[in-house]
């Protein structure tokens, strides 16, 4: 009998979709994010998951699929929505999909840094209103990026994938990051202090765990300068929204670039944040290109078939075991 896998969505990017539902009983999910009621209902006796980074995995949801379940597999670099301590007490596999998107959410956090420190968002909204009826040459004066230094709060695959773009702008690159202590040939390591303080654009690639949650707050962004711009691709609840919105209205610092926010998606409710004519604000596309988010969903896929194979996962997340138990 085959094994069955909940998909939380009924359609992803790419083939692997298809691929897996050659293999397993395949329960397809709404088109949209199911509420946890309906997930757990979805989820009964399943034997894996396959699910988006923002769909929350909790104990729950872990204990209405059963002893059965053996993998959880996002289709998401970022994990902070699957209750960890719950999933391992169960013996079920976690895994998540690093690597492949790096290179294309590098490029995205360059077209904020671009965008904020230049001030086009801001232009191009005045060109698109019909507003712009003179050249003046003191309008929608920006900051030079070439030449500045960089700042990274993270220096995994994506922070690396930024550093290296930054060397064709003969930048200077710092970077802090726990992990990864040592310098090379694209940055220099720096305490979280001095990187703020000397950087003229800083950039998150950090996870969002209980030690990051709002690393960047009332203190950090008063330390920056303010000519400085703060650039975060990597999970909304790193940075203090509240703490950020009054650092551009009392111009703290310079501008801003924000591709994810604390609780997604959002509406009215940051309405005054994202109004700010200094902020650049997109709606979680960092991964979105056909080529990276396929990818996502096939490594995502191969995670959970060989789990359910019985081999490891591939990308298990940090700290995670890779075999169900």
């Amino acid at each position: 009998m085959k094994q069955r896998v909940l998909s939380t969505r009924g359609h992803l990017p790419g083939t692997g979709l298809e691929r897996l539902a050659g293999r397993v009983e395949l329960v397809r999910g709404p088109g949209d994010k199911p509420g946890a009621g309906e997930l757990a209902d979805l989820a009964r006796g399943v034997d894996g998951i396959l699910c988006l980074g923002n769909d929350r995995i909790d104990a729950a949801l872990l204990d209405a699929a059963g002893p059965g379940l053996k993998v959880v597999s996002l289709a998401s670099m970022g994990f902070d929505a699957v209750d960890q301590r719950a999933a391992a007490d169960r013996g079920v596999v976690v895994t998540h999909t690093p690597g492949v998107l790096a290179e294309t959410t590098a490029d995205l956090a360059w077209a904020l840094i671009l965008m904020a420190r230049r001030r086009l968002g801001a232009a191009r909204d005045r060109l698109h209103a019909g507003a712009w009826t003179v050249f003046r040459m003191d309008d929608f004066l920006g900051l030079d990026v070439h030449g500045a230094t960089l700042g990274l709060v993270g220096y995994g695959q994506i922070g690396r994938a930024v550093a290296r773009r930054a060397a064709g702008f003969g930048m200077r690159v710092l970077h802090h990051d726990p992990f990864s202590t040592a310098g090379d040939e694209l940055s220099q390591p720096a305490d979280l202090h001095t990187l703020l303080a000397e950087s003229d654009i800083v950039s998150m690639h950090v996870p969002l765990t209980e030690a990051t949650h709002h690393l960047i707050g009332p203190a950090e962004l008063g330390s920056m300068k303010t000519t400085a711009t703060l650039i975060n691709t990597s999970r909304g609840g790193v940075v203090d929204e509240a703490a950020l919105l009054h650092a551009l209205r009392e111009g703290v610092i310079h501008s801003a670039g924000l591709d994810v926010f604390e609780h997604e998606p959002r509406g009215a409710d940051v309405a005054d944040l994202v109004a700010q004519a200094k902020l650049v604000a997109l709606p979680h596309v960092g991964s979105a290109t056909e080529a990276t988010r396929a990818a996502m969903v096939d490594l995502a896929v191969d995670n959970l078939l060989d789990v359910l194979s019985g081999r490891p996962a591939r990308t298990p997340i940090p700290g995670a075991v890779a075999v169900a138990r």
